[in-house]
């Protein structure tokens, strides 16, 4: 019988036999698949589903007629090939396999995950095959060794089979090429590097070894005391990670008897496809931290004039007075006599015992009142603009929503803003006039169809682990990779291209890349004439910018500019990927202009493998943004000042609404040290006195405030200058959505009760709501998301009960069946004449430059192991354990230019201020740069930053300010 052709499938089949069933499978489907779809089990060891196959371990192998046994997981069926998987020689080979296997394991009262999750693969198999190591008369050959150096996963040798399958995990899927094999003959083990212990590799913790591993030789450890047993004896909770924008699906198994976590895994779903990185696996105990905030507090009479209360709070100057009675503003904060201060305590964390003799504890009704009453006489004194909401990314859809509501609707004004405008604003700014939509137009899975891909400003190993995955996979399978970066992080190590740029360059990169594409006609000419508009000023713009000017600008070579505008030119389908080295510059709306223009003249929008990606930082900005808290916009980027808009909303919401775009984030702290500016506020899981810019502002700021409420899970450095203090849910612990970066909107579910008195954020603002004279009565999230969708037309479609265990893209037109839109802007683009908007940008040199004083330019940004303001993550055994120290991160010939060296403490300042922290030689830096991540109260980066503003997206220039680094004299 000869292979046959399927015409409606372009695809040959052949037929083989296995067990006397006839299976007819695509050419090259091997023996273990064919077998699988016919519903015939081949046990095995090596093979996983989800890796490329191996054969090592053959078990799999089955009886095809040859000269020897052949290895189903490798072996291609072949027409009219007959297969027997399970003959008595077959089954007697398994049983001797497994026999010689487990004589070297440990006994199964030791066993290193027969104790744990009880499912040792090999175990069960030996449990099938009636052999045991305590029973058999096989040498027990142990001395392998242990490595316990990982805080959080186990290493025995003398468990593991050498399967590989950890190897493959690590390469396969995380592309981390961490796990290899070292020794000879019987010696042989897996090798971490170059045999480093596991916790001194470039191991990056991600668990997916340990998901991977089918014996004990790879186990995670408990967290805080919590032990790790078998999945049947616990609660099950499937959500998503809290972290990043990915956001990946995940299963917490619940230990109900000690009301905690034990362990958690990934699960299946489009996006993340089981996958986690450390953060997911292991940063989950926050939560549980016994510095949770349990009941309402409020500040005493004593502790006012108000300001900062700790010492790392107040910072260099402390002698200012706060305001007394509506008087004279300051910092201070102090009582008469207190001599607090000294030597700084390091560990990150907002010290409980100097904070908390100046609140008392309340109750709910109590603090409620007090909030409403202070924020309504503000109101009624100062009218809407007095009022003013920082709301947050980490809470749920919902409660983003009732959140901009409440400030909208019950105080009149738009001030009302989130953590988007310290990240992606200009992004956002920039891809609503270009396209439309503040959304991302394809997913970063996508990158699977792309012949090209540009990451740029991003460096998502550290900061989108999981969707780097699915990069460094494209890039394997032929995908071309440009990683254009002032740094030169992990990710230049995986791409074709690396271009180390000079730091607020972008501009003039990209002018030359387009300038280029141009001359060389590699232009797509029927997308720009039908589908956008003002291309021919965009052409004389770039036309100024030749590779040789471009590169005394940017310090990229010329050829190298040639080069990215031939490989991308060329590509058949390119996609960009982006992040805060792109949108957190006072250009940063001229750079994702550039990046919109780059993508819509070659025309890779709208098709598979092409499109416009900035990668979102915290778990839902994407959905905060998409419910409406930002200032300019209602929910679904509605603009506040479109009169038929703001008509539709009046209605909807039964009230009269401000027709004014309100403040964003930092136009707020800027208002607030104005005479007639924000009184009071209304903080919800925001730490602005970490996250933004020009920290000594920023306290100035927050001290002079008449009424601060914050809301959040901890005693935060910003809550040290509040007047009530409201403990709120973690996300552990309430039901919600969640929409990533992707589009994909999810379901968050309650894994646990909440600590003390502590509630969810989305029930305090509605009791609040009520007490100012709203009329609210929401039972549940899904009520609240229900009418969300009815003023939101990209969420159209969607409900709460069809979101599933892997939720839906939007837009969706059919989420009973279908996943949703994964590419955008297929026919139209969302602008009013359905056109991208070509926004041509001349490149515009820094607000602050390096000079004799400040030669260095100063880098923020973020690690793998840390989040935001640390304020979660540095709560987390794993996460603080693997990164528990604030470092600059130094040039080698910059540090030695100042006689610096690795570890040793140093002194970083600018003109706002300085910080002390350690050294550390870098080769990822630039001459003439450094790093600094912003995690760090201790040394807080944003002490240093400037708050000067893109004047588009209204977000502050994070990535650029001149320093100096000099010796303190001080070794770790």
């Amino acid at each position: 019988m000869t292979a046959v052709h399927d015409p409606s499938t372009a695809v040959r089949t052949v037929t083989a036999e296995i067990d006397g069933r006839s299976v007819t499978v695509p050419e090259g489907t091997t023996i273990y698949d064919a077998a699988k779809q016919a519903g015939i089990d081949i046990p095995v060891l090596c093979h996983d589903e989800r890796y490329d196959p191996v054969g090592v371990c053959r078990m799999c192998v089955v009886d095809t007629g040859g000269r020897v046994f052949a290895a189903a997981c490798v072996r291609p069926c072949e027409d009219g090939m007959q297969v027997k998987t399970a003959t008595e020689e077959l089954e007697r080979n398994r049983a001797t396999l497994t026999e010689l296997l487990v004589s070297d394991q440990p006994p199964r009262a030791e066993d290193p995950k027969d104790t744990k999750t009880r499912d040792n693969l090999l175990l069960e198999l030996a449990d099938d095959f009636g052999v045991a190591r305590e029973t058999t008369e096989l040498p027990c050959g142990s001395g392998r060794g242990t490595d316990s150096s990982n805080p959080v996963i186990d290493v025995n040798h003398d468990a593991c089979i050498l399967c590989d399958r950890c190897v493959r995990a690590c390469d396969d899927i995380q592309g981390n090429d961490v796990i290899g094999r070292s020794g000879k003959g019987y010696s042989t083990r897996i090798a971490f590097d170059l045999n480093d212990p596991m916790g001194a590799s470039s191991c990056v913790t991600c668990g997916e070894c340990v998901q991977a591993c089918p014996t004990g030789a790879l186990t995670n450890k408990p967290i805080r005391g919590i032990p790790i047993r078998p999945r049947e004896e616990l609660d099950a909770v499937d959500s998503v990670c809290p972290y990043c924008g990915v956001g990946c699906a995940l299963t917490y198994y619940v230990d109900r008897e000690r009301g905690a976590i034990s362990f958690a895994e990934g699960r299946d779903q489009p996006g993340s496809q089981s996958r986690l990185c450390v953060k997911g696996r292991y940063g989950w105990d926050y939560s549980a931290s016994p510095q949770r905030l349990t009941t309402p507090l409020i500040r005493i009479d004593s502790a006012y004039p108000k300001g900062p209360l700790s010492a790392d709070v107040r910072g260099d100057s402390d002698n200012d007075r706060g305001r007394v009675n509506g008087g004279e503003r300051g910092g201070g904060g102090r009582k008469p006599g207190d001599k607090r201060g000294g030597k700084r305590k390091p560990g990150g964390l907002v010290d409980y015992d100097e904070v908390l003799p100046y609140f008392r504890e309340a109750t709910w009704e109590e603090a409620l009142d007090l909030v409403a009453r202070r924020l309504k006489e503000i109101h009624a004194t100062g009218g809407p603009g007095a009022i003013a909401g920082f709301g947050s990314a980490k809470c749920s859809n919902e409660e983003a929503y009732l959140f901009q509501k409440l400030i909208r609707t019950g105080f009149g004004t738009n001030n009302v803003d989130h953590c988007t405008r310290l990240c992606h604003a200009s992004s956002v700014a920039a891809l609503f006039e270009g396209v439309g939509s503040g959304a991302v137009s394809t997913t970063y899975g996508d990158v699977a169809n792309a012949d090209c891909v540009i990451i740029t400003g991003s460096n998502p190993t550290a900061n989108h682990p999981v969707a780097s995955s699915f990069f460094k996979q494209a890039r394997r399978r032929g995908t071309k990779v440009i990683y254009v970066d002032p740094r030169a992080s992990t990710v230049a190590e995986h791409a074709d291209v690396f271009v180390q740029l000079k730091p607020g360059t972008d501009v003039a990169f990209y002018n030359a890349v387009m300038h280029e594409i141009i001359r060389l006609g590699l232009i797509d000419r029927e997308f720009i004439a039908n589908r956008t508009s003002n291309y021919d000023e965009l052409a004389r713009t770039v036309a100024e910018y030749p590779p040789e000017r471009a590169a005394q600008i940017t310090g990229v070579d010329a050829d190298t500019i040639r080069e990215v505008a031939r490989t991308w030119g060329e590509a058949r389908a390119a996609v960009v990927y982006w992040g805060m080295g792109i949108s957190q510059h006072t250009t940063g709306t001229d750079n994702a202009r550039c990046l919109i223009a780059l993508c819509s003249i070659t025309g890779n929008v709208g098709r598979p493998g092409t499109g416009l990606h900035p990668l979102r930082g915290q778990n839902n900005v994407q959905g905060a943004s998409d419910a409406g808290l930002i200032p300019m916009f209602y929910p679904d980027y509605q603009g506040v000042d479109a009169e038929a808009t703001r008509q539709r909303f009046e209605q909807a919401w039964g009230t009269s609404l401000d027709p004014n775009r309100g403040l964003t984030v930092t136009e707020i702290i800027k208002s607030v040290l104005q005479p007639d500016g924000v009184r009071g506020m209304y903080m919800l899981g925001e730490n602005p006195f970490l996250s933004d810019p020009n920290i000594n502002k920023v306290r100035k700021a927050l001290a002079a405030l008449d009424f601060l409420v914050v809301q959040d899970i901890f005693l935060t450095e910003t809550a040290e200058f509040a007047d009530v203090i409201l403990p709120a849910t973690s996300y552990l612990e309430k039901d919600g959505t969640y929409t990533n970066t992707d589009r994909r909107v999810q379901l968050g579910r309650k894994v646990m009760d909440p600590p003390g008195q502590a509630r969810p954020d989305w029930e305090i603002v509605q009791d609040i709501a009520r007490r100012i004279g709203l009329d609210w009565n929401y039972g549940s999230p899904s009520e609240v998301f229900d009418e969300m969708v009815e003023l939101m037309p990209s969420y159209k479609n969607l409900r709460y009960d069809n979101l599933g265990l892997t939720g839906k893209l939007y837009p969706n037109p059919d989420p009973e069946h279908t996943d949703g839109t994964i590419v955008m802007f297929d026919e139209r683009f969302n602008t009013d004449d359905g056109l991208a908007h070509l926004v041509p940008a001349q490149w515009l040199p820094p607000k602050e430059l390096p000079d004799a004083e400040y030669p260095l330019v100063l880098n923020t940004g973020r690690l793998l192991e840390h989040w935001h303001t640390g304020s979660m993550t540095r709560r987390s055994f794993a996460l603080d354990a693997i990164s528990p120290v604030a470092e600059v991160y130094m040039h080698p010939k910059d540090a030695a230019d100042r006689g610096l060296s690795h570890g040793e403490t140093v002194r970083v300042r600018s003109r706002r201020g300085s910080i002390e922290l350690l050294v550390r030689i870098s080769h990822r830096e630039q001459l003439g740069n450094c790093f600094i991540p912003f995690h760090f109260r201790e040394a807080a980066a944003n002490l240093l930053t400037i708050d000067e503003i893109d004047p588009y997206g209204k977000i502050p220039e994070f990535k650029f300010c001149a320093v100096q680094v000099e010796p303190l004299g001080v070794r770790a």
